[in-house]
C-alpha cells in the first residue's frame, strides 16, 4: 500500500454512503479476495455479461468506491525491515495547513501511509525504514525538524497481522 493523500477527497470519499447494489457488492466482494481477477471470471462470478462487468467496475472507480489497485509489497523485501507507526501533533499555529502537512509526509519515500486522525494527535505515519538509524534520521530530519511539528511518538511495528491473511498451525 502506498501514500494516501490528505488533501481534495475523491468522490466517494465525501462523507456520504455511496449507493452500492447487490451485483457491486459482490464485485467489490470478490476484488478485495483477488484484485487480479480477470474482467471475464469476474463477470462469471457475478452472474453478467463481461461488457457490462466492465463498465460497472468503471463506474465504481470514477465514484470513488474502488480507490485503486496495486501491488501491496512487503517493504522488507526491499530492505525496508524496520517499520513504525509515528504519531505527530501538530503545533497550534499550523492547524491551518494540515492537509499540506499530510501532502509532504506523503511524497517521502519511508512513508507507507499518512493516517488524519482524531484525538490528542493529528497524524499517524507509517513509515518503514532499513534500521534504527534510518528511522532515526527520518524522524529527525522530517518531524522534529519541521516547523509544524510539535511533538511525535515513535511506535515500532513487530508484526502486522492482516485481515483475510490467516495463517494455520
Amino acid at each position: 500500500m502506498k501514500k494516501v493523500s490528505s488533501g481534495a477527497k475523491a468522490p466517494g470519499e465525501a462523507g456520504r454512503p455511496v449507493p452500492l447494489d447487490a451485483i457491486d457488492r459482490l464485485l467489490l466482494d470478490e476484488l478485495a479476495r483477488d484484485g487480479r481477477m480477470t474482467n471475464n471470471a469476474l463477470a462469471a462470478a457475478a452472474g453478467i455479461a463481461p461488457s457490462t462487468c466492465l463498465g460497472r467496475v468503471r463506474a465504481l472507480v470514477e465514484r470513488g468506491v474502488i480507490r485503486g489497485f496495486h501491488a501491496d509489497i512487503d517493504p522488507a523485501a526491499l530492505g525496508r525491515d524496520l517499520q513504525a507507526m509515528i504519531a505527530v501533533r501538530v503545533n497550534a499555529t499550523a492547524r491551518g495547513h494540515l492537509a499540506e502537512f499530510g501532502d509532504q509526509m506523503a511524497a517521502l519515500p519511508e512513508v507507507e501511509n499518512v493516517y488524519f486522525i482524531a484525538g490528542a494527535d493529528d497524524y499517524l505515519v507509517h513509515v518503514a525504514t532499513a534500521d534504527s538509524a534510518e528511522l532515526r534520521s527520518f524522524v529527525l530530519e522530517h518531524l522534529s525538524a519541521h516547523p509544524a511539528v510539535a511533538s511525535t511518538e515513535t511506535i515500532l511495528i513487530f508484526e502486522h497481522v492482516r485481515p483475510g491473511h490467516h495463517t494455520t498451525s
